[in-house]
């Protein structure tokens, strides 16, 4: 039985039960007997259990409950066969020399050679000593004169260069004066700002230039020796040389000076005086 026939059974009890109880008030005779014994005499129970109801539909399936714990790890898989052999990698880098092996017998002595013709060796190899030294520094000039034909600067009365190996201060000053010329002393700020512009242009970022104080710690001179007196350039809070090892000068490619130690090598600029007709 379900529950709505359930129900409807249970109120219509209800008013049977409510029917006989007004009757028995206004004195009305139930089954031909009083109403006192329709009371002591009788009780009102429930029906009988209906049959059972017929099966419902089929309810929708329900949502995809919450994905369960994580299962225990399972049991290590048997190894597997060897594969094929790759191919082989590319050959490695060349080792290091080895050690020297050890010397061997000596072979036997040579035939004995034809008496040599008497000379005077002397003087020849000192000759061709000389004629080395010369072919030598001929070179060098060549290099010169060719890296100066590709870059030059120049005011009215001096012209301007780069040399681009770098060499000490000391060096630098050598390889200027065999050249006929000085490394370079911007005197005032004109000539410092062409040679800082050369320098910026050539992709350089400091040369050393013709000023030192190696003479006397904290008396900066140029190369002629001259005293600077109207003109500087130092870089903000130079020179400083805390441990007095800062006596030579280089000129960044902003056009700043900056205290350097002379041992340090970089390029360099060389000033060449322009010939009077």
């Amino acid at each position: 039985m379900s529950a709505k026939e359930h129900n409807q059974l249970w109120n219509r009890g209800t008013l049977v039960l409510l029917f006989i109880f007004q009757m028995q008030i206004f004195g009305f005779d139930v089954d031909n007997r009083p109403a006192t014994d329709v009371c002591s005499t009788h009780t009102i129970l429930p029906g009988p259990k209906g049959d059972e109801g017929e099966k419902g539909d089929q309810g929708e399936v329900g949502k995809h409950g919450k994905v369960g714990p994580k299962g225990p790890q399972g049991n290590k898989g048997v190894v597997g066969d060897i594969g094929e052999q790759g191919m082989m990698g590319k050959i490695g880098p060349i080792g290091r020399k080895g050690d020297r092996g050890l010397r061997g017998p000596s072979g036997v002595s040579g035939g004995k050679g034809k008496a040599g013709t008497v000379c005077d060796c002397g003087r020849y190899r000192k000759f061709v000593g000389q004629l080395d030294i010369n072919v030598a520094r001929l070179k060098t000039s060549m290099k010169f004169v060719k890296s100066v034909l590709t870059g030059i600067r120049e005011t009215e009365e001096k012209f301007y260069y780069i040399v681009q190996e770098e060499k000490s201060y000391k060096e630098a000053l050598t390889h200027c004066r065999i050249r006929g010329g000085i490394l370079a002393m911007p005197k005032d700020e004109e000539v410092n700002a062409l040679i800082a512009d050369y320098i910026s242009k050539s992709g350089f970022f400091r040369v050393f230039i013709g000023v030192s104080d190696t003479e006397k710690e904290g008396q900066f001179v140029y190369a002629d020796h001259t005293p600077l007196q109207n003109y500087s350039n130092w870089k903000e809070g130079e020179p400083k040389d805390a441990f007095g090892h800062e006596d030579c000068v280089e000129m960044l490619s902003t056009g700043q000076w900056n205290d350097t130690e002379c041992h340090l090598t970089m390029y360099f600029v060389c000033e060449f005086s322009k010939k009077k007709k």
